[in-house]
């Protein structure tokens, strides 16, 4: 057996420090002197030991694009790849677009014959996009998704876990005997959930073409026969959001946080409405703090009543000893 020549090892020697970097995946030794030094050659094309130059692989396969570009722009300009696939669309993002502008290859305005028959493409496009009645409800159903979360502000990963809830609802067959808006809403609340994106059931009702109350029972349905795990929600992820609406103080703001935990060590917060404990923590922190709010502003900023501000704050000035 002939063992592998060195080769190359002149050459090595005359290659520049910029050239080599070391190589992924670790483990790999060298046959010759058994070292793990192994780098790879500037171009990807060969694999070499650094300790005695023994050329381990060679033209290897270069998975890299066939053109070059030297700065950000260049390759921007070069790259031939699309947008990243989406569960925000019901087709993923995959299926093909006709440009709007009716202009040729050229930026030139095409002709009138030209215009009205492109029309018609865009038109025909727009409906093969769903071949039947699933892909439709799918269509609607994300797109309300996003108009939702548009409206609410949340981030992008919400609207891609929303998604996928609902997908999975609709593979299901959860979606049977219930209306579209309300599982997608119900989708929609339960993706803030586990994304921790704090976000009530009210806020939620407001941007929605669905009553509360369904979307309640809803999300619980989807919940449990979709088996989602889901914590109980901090009153401390609403104390920002309530306490920059109010432009109170960061000293507030901490005090806020003090209280909801030293009550909840006590039990009090078992069965309550995080937003009305939030509210009631921040309204109690503003009395302590100088700061005075009054329940009508921070019950307008939480959305819920007064009556239930007064009730949490009582036990809560109880359970932490303050009179």
């Amino acid at each position: 057996m002939v063992r592998p020549t060195r080769q190359r090892e002149r050459e090595r020697d005359h290659t520049s420090e910029g050239e080599t970097e070391e190589k992924e995946g670790e483990g790999q030794s060298c046959p010759e002197c058994d070292s793990e030094n192994l780098v790879t050659s500037g171009d990807s094309n060969e694999v070499v030991c650094e300790d005695c130059g023994l050329v381990i692989e060679e033209q290897a396969i270069d998975r890299g694009p066939e053109w070059r570009a030297f700065n950000h722009s260049e390759r921007q300009n070069k790259s031939r790849v699309g947008a990243p696939t989406t569960q925000t669309m019901h087709d993923k993002g995959l299926t093909t677009q006709i440009d709007w502008k009716d202009k040729d290859a050229y930026g030139r305005s095409i002709s009138s014959k030209k215009r009205s028959q492109m029309h018609r493409l865009r038109k025909w496009q727009e409906r093969i996009r769903t071949k039947d009645a699933g892909e439709r409800n799918l269509q609607f159903a994300l797109s309300e998704i996003d108009r939702m979360a548009s409206a609410l502000g949340v981030p992008r990963s919400v609207r891609e876990v929303s998604s996928v809830i609902y997908r999975r609802a609709l593979k299901e067959d959860l979606i049977r005997g219930r209306s579209i808006e309300g599982v997608a809403t119900s989708c929609l609340y339960a993706g803030c959930r586990q994304e921790g994106i704090p976000r009530s059931l009210e806020e939620v009702s407001e941007v929605s073409r669905v009553e509360r109350k369904e979307i309640g029972r809803t999300y619980r349905y989807v919940a449990k026969e979709l088996s989602l795990e889901m914590e109980p929600v901090d009153p401390k992820e609403y104390v920002p959001r309530f306490s920059s609406e109010l432009g109170v103080s960061e000293e507030v703001k901490m005090q806020a946080n003090e209280i909801i935990d030293v009550t909840a060590e006590k039990g009090l917060l078992s069965g309550k409405s995080p937003t009305g404990y939030a509210a009631a923590a921040i309204y109690a922190a503003s009395l302590l703090c100088n700061e005075k709010k009054t329940q009508r502003e921070v019950a307008e900023v939480a959305q819920v009543t007064e009556v239930t501000i007064r009730n949490r704050y009582q036990e809560q000035i109880e359970a932490m000893g303050i009179h």
